[in-house]
């Protein structure tokens, strides 16, 4: 035994020899425990970690989870992830031993979660639903992948809910126009949703510009970072994908635009964010100017898809789209294959002549 009481401060400690991940002997002290039993169970608990043992809670693995995954992920999509372990799974299977779990203790987790309802009293959409489940599998794909867990019991219970892509929505130009016309009285919200509208930006690369970002010589914006809004903080992180790192050319008249709204911005520094405005403000101005131009109101994200629509039709490739919205050119042509104008009559009309 390796728990001690410390007859001096009349609390106990641990003492163990262990091998780390390196596999070198080395030694843990930690003091402090005010029982016997406490220090037994950190003991314990520490072994398991140390020797990678799924005789361990599903609580203490999820400790192990979070630190090997935290940091590949994007600081706001962890926090995401976070919340979903923390009120979805946890208060269900912290206290079983990894090793304890079964599919029949996952399909009774999937039922009480499907029973669940939000603060609205609506059940869980399907997609959410899905997205919890697939939580949970993750932690334990990951505990088969590196720890030797024989099998992942969320995936022989199979999945809850069902993955089902936003209904993608676009405004036509025209339909864009007098949108943009209803929110020029506030020139900082006209001025955001031109760049998004005519560059295809993101929400969080719009957020992220800064004057420096703009080449006004070279008709020219750089899109190398994002802004995300953690725990009430605007957070400037690295963007979505590598491929989002892009430089996008603009019209004349935007360029133009631009300049004339750098011009009212007092002692504009080239670090300095030239939309520094939340998402709130955004999705609220959305909301406005939609119901005073009296066109549908659509999300913000679908001015992106707005923008691709209109090249589009202006007749521009897939290549071309993706490398403007930093896209690979084959999500452009899978997401958006049904607005290309080549229709499966004329590929087979072309074949035809192709083969006389």
């Amino acid at each position: 035994m390796a728990v001690y009481k410390d007859e001096k401060q009349k609390t106990w400690y641990v003492s163990v020899r262990y091998s780390n991940w390196q596999g070198e002997k080395t030694r843990k002290v930690k003091r402090g425990f005010k029982t016997k039993k406490e220090a037994q169970e950190w003991e314990q608990s520490f072994l398991n970690e140390n020797a990678g043992s799924l005789e361990m809670t599903f609580a203490e693995f999820v400790e192990i989870y979070k630190e090997n995954q935290k940091h590949r992920v994007r600081e706001s999509t962890w926090q995401t992830k976070e919340s979903i372990i923390e009120t979805k799974i946890l208060p269900y299977f912290k206290r079983k031993r990894m090793i304890d779990i079964k599919s029949s203790d996952v399909v009774a987790w999937q039922n009480k979660i499907m029973s669940m309802k939000d603060e609205t009293g609506q059940h869980y959409s399907l997609v959410y639903l899905k997205t919890i489940h697939n939580q949970l599998s993750a932690i334990f794909n990951h505990a088969v992948r590196y720890y030797d867990l024989p099998k992942n019991p969320a995936l022989i219970a199979g999945n809850m809910g069902k993955e089902k892509a936003k209904e993608m929505l676009f405004w036509t130009k025209d339909e864009y126009l007098k949108f943009s016309e209803a929110v020029m009285d506030k020139p900082i919200s006209f001025y955001a949703f031109e760049m998004l509208y005519w560059c295809g930006l993101r929400l969080g690369e719009l957020l992220a510009l800064t004057a420096g970002d703009f080449d006004f010589e070279n008709k020219m914006v750089r899109i190398n970072k994002s802004c995300q809004r953690i725990n009430g903080v605007d957070i400037i992180t690295d963007p979505k994908t590598p491929k989002s790192i892009r430089k996008i050319q603009m019209p004349d008249f935007l360029v133009a635009e631009m300049q004339d709204y750098f011009a009212t911005i007092y002692n504009l520094g080239s670090d300095d964010r030239i939309f520094p405005l939340n998402k709130s403000y955004m999705h609220n101005e959305m909301t406005r100017g939609s119901k005073n131009a009296g066109v549908k109101r659509i999300r913000i994200h679908d001015l992106r898809h707005s923008h691709v629509s209109l090249l589009i039709n202006m007749g521009f490739g897939a290549v071309a789209i993706a490398d403007r919205v930093g896209h690979e050119s084959i999500d452009i042509t899978y997401r958006y294959a049904h607005l290309f104008p080549t229709t499966q009559k004329e590929i087979a009309e072309k074949l035809e002549l192709e083969r006389s």
